[in-house]
């Protein structure tokens, strides 16, 4: 015999057992729901792409964490490591065929080849939804409101939404006379939660004067009620800005839909990735900050200028579906076991086998899911298949029922019997039992 391949899977990629990919398909299922009563339509778009087109407008550390190689026709390619840059050569290769205002959405699986931990791994889905063709207080505060209402369906508990913008921390680095090195600054200050106040002012110390580092220390540090923290950053910038009076236009919009205690503003959210260009966000547990954020994004109003000459700004958010699963299984709070078989029909008589299948599709017919045992066990090995699958009911028919064009409906959580009935009033009884 030839040795057996060890089934074994690379690190950072998992296997998905029907419990956990029945709980992530009924995730997606209801985000698709949300994003479609914001009137957004779906889009695909290759797992693979050309490596110039996904690293046009990466960061340092996104190009390092890439998949990347030759295929066969020697092609320099790359596995996607996130949304929103695939959909900038979408926007700009499909432009005449679409309108504008664009309102997407896009739930798909990436790749970062980056370190490993708590809800974090090498290949991951996220739920994507960008609105592309408008600047506007209007689209900034409508992905807001989609995050809030995404999250609520989801049943998430506890949460609160960090905003900044990216256009008021340019103003205050161009206060300081420090904008050349506004990329490197980002990266540094996107590290704050992970490494410290200390580290950070060290960090970046070497790149600034030690007050210049200090003033960038006490801006990302600033704290308060929001109006007080938008009135810190705008004097220590040099006075209001565009991105601090549109601010205070999406803060006004979440006080007139009542949302408003949802929202911190937090100085220190600036998203390290470079193309980001107004405001900007991510969504924490209160039980679980250290999990990191679970719903992140930002307006990119110059995303797509690599690949078109039309300008198209956007804004959008990306929910990280596995990292929020993760936070809610630690919380207590993800969905129970759950069966995707409304009903087991019983297979006990072998000259009833097509009988059997018959009641299968009446079933089937009348909006129930339904499927036969498929082998002659005893009925202990089917009711104990019943039971690891989480089915609710069971339908019997044995010699006696089918001569009377009867079954017997078992509900196998109340453990009750409900016999000789039609099967139109076993559809009737599941319905009524199901609610």
């Amino acid at each position: 015999m030839a040795n057996l391949i060890q089934p074994k899977v690379l690190k950072g990629f998992r296997d998905f057992l029907p419990e956990t990919e029945i709980s992530r398909k009924d995730i997606q299922q209801t985000l698709e729901e949300t994003f479609k009563s914001f009137g957004m339509v779906p889009i695909d778009t290759p797992v693979l792409e050309y490596t110039d087109v996904l690293l046009g407008k990466g960061s340092g550390e996104t190009d390092k964490q890439i998949y990347r190689f030759n295929d066969h026709g020697k092609r320099d390619v790359a596995m996607r490591f996130d949304l929103t840059v695939p959909f900038a050569r979408f926007m700009a290769a499909h432009i005449n065929e679409l309108y504008l205002p664009f309102k997407r959405y896009h739930i798909s699986k990436v790749w970062r080849g980056e370190n490993t931990q708590r809800g974090r791994y090498r290949e991951f889905t996220q739920c994507d939804f960008d609105i592309v063709g408008v600047d506007t207080p209007e689209a900034d505060f409508e992905i807001l409101s989609i995050m809030h209402a995404s999250l609520k369906a989801l049943g998430v508990p506890d949460i609160h939404i960090h905003i900044s913008h990216r256009g008021i921390f340019n103003a205050f680095l161009d206060h300081l006379g420090i904008s050349d090195d506004l990329a490197e600054i980002l990266r540094i200050v996107d590290k704050l939660a992970k490494i410290g106040e200390d580290k950070v002012l060290e960090m970046l110390t070497e790149l600034a004067d030690g007050d210049k580092a200090s003033r960038i220390l006490e801006y990302i540090s600033a704290e308060g009620s929001f109006d007080d923290i938008l009135g810190k950053l705008e004097n220590l910038s040099g006075g209001p800005t565009p991105g601090s009076e549109r601010i205070r236009i999406v803060r006004q919009m979440m006080i007139d839909c009542g949302i408003e205690e949802l929202f911190v503003l937090n100085p220190s959210i600036t998203r390290g990735l470079d193309y980001y260009t107004g405001i900007v966000y991510e969504t924490f547990l209160d039980a679980l900050p250290a999990i990191g954020s679970v719903c992140s994004g930002g307006r990119y109003n110059n995303l797509a200028s690599i690949y078109s000459k039309t300008e198209m700004p956007g804004v959008g958010s990306s929910i990280g579906l596995d990292r929020l699963m993760a936070a809610l299984d630690e919380l207590g709070t993800s969905s129970s076991k759950k069966s995707l078989t409304d009903v087991l029909i019983m297979n006990m008589d072998r000259s009833l086998k097509g009988h059997y299948f018959s009641l299968a599709t009446k079933l089937r017919e009348a909006g129930l899911n339904a499927e036969v045992f498929l082998d002659n066990k005893k009925f202990k090995n089917q009711f104990s298949f019943a039971e690891r699958k989480a089915i609710p009911f069971a339908v019997i028919c044995g010699e006696d029922e089918f001569k009377e064009n009867r079954v017997t409906l078992k509900d196998l959580n109340a453990r009750q019997n409900f016999e000789m009935l039609t099967i139109e009033e076993a559809i009737e009884k599941i319905k009524e039992i199901s609610g």
